[in-house]
């Protein structure tokens, strides 16, 4: 099994960070605008496209506002896994920050090396994103 674990510094507040994490039917839109085109949901199926044109079909797990995490598991689409779980998590870091945790574990391994190559991409475009345009809540 192929396990890929990212963290990166967003420059806004927790609260922030995870609301935008939070809103999982608006990947497209608060977190990874452009690298994520589309994400429509229906009940606990969320269904994301990419850019690069690959659809996947993801089971929310679990969503947990008290540890600002989100699991979700890939059940169908275009990559075809034996089998992924991934979460993303938000904690408190120094200065106000954020600490954006990404994991995710994949089968069999000869996804892991595109699969961490997507998280990569879309990390760089999370933390752009949420560094330059995070909204206040409240």
């Amino acid at each position: 099994m192929a396990s890929i674990h990212r963290e990166v510094l967003i420059d806004d507040t927790p609260a922030n960070v995870w609301a935008a994490v939070r809103d999982f039917g608006e990947v497209h839109h608060r977190l990874a605008p452009g690298y994520v085109t589309d994400t429509r949901v229906d009940g606990d199926i969320r269904t994301v496209t990419f850019a690069n044109g690959a659809v996947v079909r993801e089971l929310i797990v679990d969503i947990d506002d008290e540890t600002r995490r989100i699991a979700y598991a890939v059940v169908g689409g275009s990559l075809d896994p034996t089998h992924h779980h991934a979460s993303m998590q938000v904690l408190a870091a120094e200065g106000n920050r954020s600490l954006f945790v990404w994991i995710t574990d994949v089968t069999p391994d000869s996804l892991g090396a595109p699969i961490a190559e997507m998280v990569d991409q879309g990390l760089r475009v999370i933390k752009h994103t949420l560094d330059h345009e995070a909204t206040p809540i409240g």
